[in-house]
């Protein structure tokens, strides 16, 4: 009997924002632009790094409010201004269960489709924590354009 080696859990998510793909772009780019959108729900951000080129890092703190710190960074593995990002993702409390995200970005009209991608989760449970994480703060991006 063959085995087949699973494959990791992923999840996509669309969305069309009322921006063009400069600004779009500049809100997973730009430290003070990250900050307004990213985390689900009452989730402040706390810290933002952003060494926005192929093999920069990138780290964002935020905090839940129960007082949870969550920390998680990465390294820009492709950048391409206005349309593209792909980068690791890995919380500080569980290093080794590195993912990847990718964020594309295509005009639209007067504004844009934003795809993104989160491959290589650990384990399903891991994949569907994220998927409502992203669903809520891309929630908050598409408020943030209005």
């Amino acid at each position: 009997m063959a085995t087949q080696t699973a494959a990791k859990p992923s999840l996509t998510l669309k969305r069309r924002l009322n921006a063009p793909p400069a600004q779009v772009f500049a809100a997973w780019t730009d430290p003070e632009k990250v900050k307004h959108w990213m985390g689900p729900g009452e989730v402040k951000v706390m810290h933002v790094e952003c060494d926005a080129r192929p093999g920069g890092r990138f780290r964002w703190v935020m905090l839940s409010p129960d007082g949870e710190t969550h920390d998680v960074s990465g390294v820009y593995r492709e950048f391409v201004p206005n349309r593209k990002l792909v980068f690791t993702w890995a919380w500080i409390t569980t290093p080794e269960r590195e993912s990847l995200v990718t964020v594309e970005i295509k005009p639209d009209g007067d504004g844009s489709l934003l795809t993104l991608t989160h491959e290589q989760f650990f384990d399903e449970d891991a994949r569907d924590r994220h998927q409502g994480g992203w669903t809520r703060a891309l929630d908050k991006m598409e408020k943030m354009f209005g």
